[in-house]
């Protein structure tokens, strides 16, 4: 653990428009559902205003990105239809952008329609669950869009993926080859900003989860950028017997493991606790070696 670059490798910088992310230090992504049956904070931000003030709350505590999503992907959650995903969408991004200008944001969607909706309203980045595998048209849309797309794993879809969920044995191997196989498939069609998510919870048992948190890096394409997305979930209630709403204690230690493991972005809901773990982080990875004297 004695060198410097054991946690925080170099890392590709992503392109998002005129906009250049540097992951020389690890990014904090704000959750925005607006949703109302997300498994945390489902109905708190539908009202578009409310949304609007915990956006600008985010970003005040050290948001770098605020991910928007009007789709849960909870395991289990029913379907919704596009022109419902994007009624519920579009118009509180319209007022996102609008209000925040200098700001990054994401839309969290499996959808192509809705991505180059969102994209031409103003968000910068595309977050897609399924990596892909839910429409067809996904990557030949991001290359025509031109920005930033992250690519997750997921065994399954949300409604099946807990039903025959990847085991440990099997975890690192299966998402290094659904990674290595879709980034291919993206770069011929042009696509370079590429960031990965292995999916925490989507498709994985407990233990799987816990196996690809001790390997992110061994997941890793190249240096493209890893986004780690574990904030309050099962992974962390199971094993201590809480409730989303108590887990914020097993987020932040989560947070610290998935950093000290090379995650380079945090998708969090607690955006004021990350921001701390990546001080903390950032800072033990600089003084902590035994080489530097101050």
């Amino acid at each position: 653990m004695g060198n410097k670059d054991t946690f925080f490798p170099a890392i590709q910088k992503i392109r998002a428009g005129e906009k250049i992310i540097d992951f020389s230090r690890p990014k904090i992504m704000g959750i925005l559902n607006l949703t109302p049956d997300s498994f945390f904070d489902g109905g708190k931000y539908i009202d578009g205003e409310q949304g609007l003030y915990h956006a600008e709350e985010m970003l005040k505590d050290g948001a770098d990105i605020i991910d928007i999503g009007a789709v849960s992907t909870r395991p289990g959650a029913p379907e919704v239809d596009e022109e419902e995903e994007k009624r519920r969408l579009l118009p509180v991004l319209e007022k996102l952008v609008a209000h925040f200008p200098e700001a990054l944001f994401s839309i969290d969607t499996f959808r192509s329609g809705v991505a180059k909706e969102a994209v031409e309203t103003g968000a910068h980045i595309v977050n897609d669950i399924s990596g892909g595998t839910m429409d067809t048209n996904m990557f030949s849309t991001i290359a025509r869009l031109n920005v930033p797309y992250i690519l997750m794993h997921i065994h399954g879809t949300p409604q099946t993926m807990q039903q025959h969920p990847v085991p440990r044995q099997t975890i690192v191997e299966k998402v290094s080859t659904f990674f290595s196989g879709r980034v291919q498939q993206l770069r011929e069609q042009g696509v370079e900003n590429i960031i990965l998510d292995p999916g925490f919870g989507f498709g994985k048992t407990l233990e799987a989860n816990y196996r690809l948190l001790a390997q992110l890096g061994d997941v890793r394409v190249g240096n493209l950028p890893i986004l780690a997305g574990i904030s309050r979930k099962s992974m962390i209630n199971k094993v201590l017997q809480t409730q989303p709403e108590e887990a914020l204690n097993g987020t932040t230690t989560l947070h610290t493991l998935a950093l000290l493991n090379g995650a380079n972005i945090l998708r969090v809901h607690d955006v004021k606790e990350a921001v701390e773990v990546v001080r903390l982080v950032e800072f033990y990875r600089n003084f902590g070696n035994s080489g530097n004297s101050y």
